[in-house]
Parts: structure tokens; C-alpha cells; sequence
């Protein structure tokens, strides 16, 4: 007997509903967790995605794309086979797919975290018979600090960039976590430009009802030489690049999951990092994994062995998913900061 969903070149596959989630290849039906790069794609004949995440998706896959969306927890049918979505709490429209057939239930996650934010729906614990879980940080040793203590180091840093006259420099994600940290530091401290890249999709969660501070791109600044004292948001690709180059003095800081460890900093050849994550940590896997009651669970990106391990020492029916994102089953350095 053929499993619900099956893992094909393609990616996860539902054969009696005939569509896939997060393809890696094009296909005639997607069902897109989110807009990050890695999850969706261009190229398919229709996307199905959350409501919430219309705009950044539409963003990310131009105007031709053909995207229908949803309500959370709205059920439609795909050929007999009820799908809905539930927020993943990863960014801006991100979702978890919810398939059911003939009383067996699924759940995908994609990208989640269970700590909210002000920039996209919390989190939802949804029951099933099988979860599917990333594992981005499944290490023990992953375990975020509050958030609000995390942002009164960014306001401290930032504040003390002014006193210094130097630029704060924030690396971070275009798509999610730039969004995450504009929403979090105090905007009294001083302007914030951005990047275009970030620019862009502030405007589309500003669009979407989404409560950002003010943002400017360096263009449309007055004429000055002395940035000391603002916050430049950009993503980490454009830190030695010639964008960066007028901003003449600057501190840089990495916001990522991975700053929590050390060489982070000297990786990335950045002056201080903050670890702040859009993805669960160690508890945060766990706890969704317990609270979905699954019977079975499948562990996909990242650190996905150790994951299954501690979950089949603990009683619990477990495997890895291989993606193209570990084909060894361990977390590829080349991606580290993608959207962490």
C-alpha cells in the first residue's frame, strides 16, 4: 500500500490528491509553505499558498504566476483529498499543510517556530497521524534567548553606533527576518534605511497589514557624508559589496540562529551577532513534535540524524527525509544564515 505522501525527485508528493508541496522541480500543482527560496520555486503551472503569504509569494515567483490561496484552516478539495492550511509562525504567510485522506492525516511543517512575533500568525498546534519536521537546529544546543532580551541588545548596540558616529550595520534574511527585526528595535533611536531587496517585501507586509516602522532606502536620504547613528538593514550577501561602501564608517551585526554559537562572528567577518531565529530551536522541536501526537515522524533539514535519534531513543517512530539541502543528512555550511 502506496504511503499518503511519498517522497519523489520531485519532492513530497500526494498521489491521489496529485500535488506536491515545496517542489524542487516544476510541476502542474504546488502547494507552497512559504516564499523563501528554498520552499518555492518558479515554474510551476499553479501554486497553492496561505492567503496571508499572497503578496511576498507574488513577490518572489513575478507576476505570471498562477497563485490561488487560502485561509488558515479553510479545507479544500484536491481530488477527494482534504487540504488545509494552519500557521508555521516561520514568517509573513508561512503555513503548515494539513492532508487528509480516508482518515489518515498528515501534517508537513515546513519552516515553523512556536515563539510569536509581531510580524506573522503565531504558531498552531495541529494533531496528526504522521508530522513531518524540519531540523534546522536540532542540536541540544540550540536554545533561544527570550526575544525581547535579544532586541535590548540590538537597541544597546545600536544606540552605542551613535554615540560612536559609526553606521549599524543589521545583516539579516531579506524575506522574514529583516521584517522581524524593523518591527523589534526601538525606531527612536534613529532612522532605518534598507536595502532594496528589504525594502521591497517591507512594502508588501505593510500591504498586508503588517505594523512596521518608517524605512527609507539610502537614495532617498538628503545628501549627506555622515551616516553615523542610523540602522542599515541589508542582507548578508551585500556586506563587502560597493552598496555598501557610502555608509564610510560602520559596526555590522549578524541576527541569525547561528550567532548563538561561537565563530559565527569570525565567519562571517561581522563586528558582534545576535541570536535571533525565525526557526525552532532544540525545545521548540520537541514540543511541536509531542503536541502534533503523531505516530510517526519524518525529520527533514538540517541536523536531521541526531534529531531521529533522540527521537527513536525516546520511543518514538522516526526516520530521516534526505533533501537536496543535506544529501548527507547533515546541515550544509554553505547555507548557514539563508534564513536562519
Amino acid at each position: 500500500m502506496k504511503s499518503l505522501i511519498q517522497e519523489t525527485p520531485a519532492g513530497l508528493y500526494c498521489e491521489v490528491g496529485d500535488f506536491y508541496i515545496d517542489p524542487v522541480r516544476r510541476v502542474s500543482k504546488a502547494v507552497i509553505t512559504h516564499a523563501h527560496g528554498d520552499h518555492a520555486r518558479v515554474g510551476s503551472s499553479k501554486y497553492l499558498t496561505a492567503k496571508e503569504g499572497r503578496r511576498v509569494l507574488r513577490t518572489r515567483l513575478g507576476p505570471s504566476a498562477n497563485i490561488d490561496t487560502v485561509g488558515f484552516g479553510e479545507k479544500v478539495l484536491m481530488n477527494g483529498v482534504t487540504v488545509s492550511l494552519h500557521p508555521a509562525g516561520h514568517i509573513l504567510g508561512s503555513a503548515q499543510v494539513r492532508v487528509e485522506y480516508q482518515g489518515e492525516i498528515w501534517v508537513i511543517s515546513g519552516d515553523y517556530k512556536i515563539e510569536p512575533d509581531r510580524t506573522c500568525t503565531p504558531f498552531e498546534h495541529v494533531k496528526c497521524h504522521t508530522f513531518v519536521t524540519e531540523s534546522t537546529f536540532g542540536l541540544p544546543v540550540y536554545r533561544w534567548p527570550a526575544q525581547e532580551y535579544v532586541f535590548e541588545d540590538i537597541n544597546r548596540w545600536w544606540k552605542q553606533c551613535r554615540a560612536d558616529n559609526v553606521a549599524a550595520v543589521v545583516l539579516a534574511y531579506s524575506l522574514g527576518k529583516a521584517q522581524r527585526v524593523i518591527a523589534g528595535v526601538d525606531a527612536s533611536i534613529g532612522p532605518i534605511f534598507c536595502h532594496p531587496s528589504v525594502e521591497l517585501l517591507n512594502q508588501d507586509y505593510r500591504a498586508t497589514g503588517i505594523e512596521l516602522p518608517a524605512t527609507w532606502l539610502p537614495t532617498q536620504a538628503p545628501a549627506r557624508n555622515d551616516w553615523g547613528g542610523v540602522l542599515v538593514i541589508a542582507p548578508p550577501m551585500v556586506s563587502n559589496s560597493a552598496w555598501m561602501s557610502r555608509f564610510g564608517k560602520t559596526s555590522t551585526a549578524i541576527v541569525s540562529g547561528w550567532a548563538l554559537t561561537r565563530g559565527t562572528q569570525r565567519a562571517r567577518s561581522v563586528d558582534v551577532g545576535f541570536p535571533l531565529s525565525d526557526h525552532a530551536d532544540w525545545p521548540g522541536l520537541l514540543t511541536a513534535i509531542e503536541r502534533s501526537e503523531a505516530d510517526q515522524i519524518l525529520v527533514t533539514h538540517g541536523y536531521t540524524r541526531p534529531m531521529v535519534q533522540w527521537l527513536r531513543e525516546n520511543g518514538k517512530q522516526a526516520r530521516e527525509v534526505v533533501t537536496k539541502f543535506h544529501p548527507d543528512g547533515t546541515q550544509r555550511t554553505d547555507l548557514l544564515f539563508a534564513d536562519s
